[in-house]
């Protein structure tokens, strides 16, 4: 798509033909390039150009830019970052208690059996009926 002749003329969405966009949109999701080394690499103007077209053709989700879960924004101290992560933790275990919570009401009140039995079925030996 890149010729000299058109690398110096401002382009339009409707410069690129569909095919050449889907082209574009797969190599990305497959992950052999970035949006923008595609950008680069095929000479597309415009900072967002490819962004769009993954946000419109992807059939991943690209409304927001991929960015870490565990990389902030700013720079966090040390002792910013253990509290954050403090934070989070305690976050983590007070959901876990209530969906273990959740789980245990529908086991007990409507016999759903969402428990898995871990160690059943590991040794070949019937289990001894509990009295």
């Amino acid at each position: 798509m890149t010729t000299s002749s058109n690398s110096s003329r401002k382009r339009t969405q409707r410069d690129y033909t569909l095919a050449f966009k889907l082209g574009v949109v797969e190599r990305v999701e497959k992950g052999e390039m970035t949006y923008k080394q595609a950008q680069t690499r095929f000479g597309i103007q415009g900072k967002t150009t490819v962004l769009v077209w993954l946000r419109k053709h992807g059939k991943l989700d690209w409304s927001k830019l991929f960015q870490h879960p565990l990389m902030p924004h700013s720079k966090e101290t040390p002792a910013e970052t253990i509290k954050r992560l403090e934070r989070e933790l305690a976050e983590a275990k007070l959901r876990n208690q209530i969906l273990n919570g959740m789980v245990d009401i529908m086991d007990n009140e409507y016999g759903a059996g969402l428990r898995k039995k871990y160690l059943s079925g590991i040794s070949g030996k019937p289990k001894p009926k509990a009295k």
